[in-house]
This record gives C-alpha cells, sequence and structure tokens, in this order.
C-alpha cells in the first residue's frame, strides 16, 4: 500500500474536527499557505504583515470588524490589492487566537 492510500485510509475513519487537524498540519507543512502574508522581526514587531506594505493583518481584520469595507480598505491604500485581502481573511481564519491576541494588546496601547 502506497502512503497516499494509507493516508486515505486513515482519513475515512476520521471525524470532521480530526481532518481539520490533519489539514492545518499539511498546509504548515507546504509552508506557503498563506501566500502575500509575511514577518519579519524588523516589521511591525514580527506580526504577521501583508508583504510589500507595513500593514499587519490584525489592523485589516480590526477594521473590517469595525464596519469597514474591502473597497474602502484598498482604496485607503494602493499598494494594497485584492488578493491581498483574501489572503489576510485565510490567515485570520486559521489564526483567530494569534490575531484576536494582537487586537487587544494594540487596543491596549
Amino acid at each position: 500500500m502506497t502512503p497516499l492510500q494509507e493516508a486515505a485510509e486513515l482519513l475515512s475513519g476520521m471525524t470532521r474536527a480530526e481532518k481539520a487537524q490533519v489539514l492545518q498540519r499539511v498546509v504548515r507543512d507546504l509552508g506557503d499557505a498563506f501566500p502575500g502574508i509575511g514577518t519579519h522581526p524588523a516589521v511591525s514587531g514580527g506580526e504577521p504583515c501583508i508583504v510589500r506594505t507595513r500593514i499587519p493583518v490584525w489592523v485589516l481584520e480590526q477594521a473590517r470588524r469595525l464596519g469597514t469595507d474591502e473597497a474602502t480598505l484598498l482604496h485607503s491604500d494602493p499598494s494594497l490589492r485584492a488578493d491581498d485581502l483574501a489572503n489576510a481573511w485565510a490567515y485570520v481564519r486559521s489564526h483567530r487566537t494569534e490575531i484576536e491576541q494582537q487586537i487587544l494588546e494594540n487596543e491596549r496601547e
């Protein structure tokens, strides 16, 4: 049996939650699960940002929570693209706790 066949057999016996955990692990292993999102210690304190910009993902998420629509976000910074927002929203979905913490920390400052 090949590794792929073994994985398929294992997946068939898993719950949806277990499958989601496997998927998250696979995505992490691929390394570029969030193209367009990067971290660098010298940029925004190492918080995940949109590449080519210094815009932290948490800032975009907080703006969205406060009612700012995507068109307004895109208009506010000409370097921001629609695919940047799509990547940011995917990152938020996958790293909700991290983003929540960053929002809280930055609200206190």
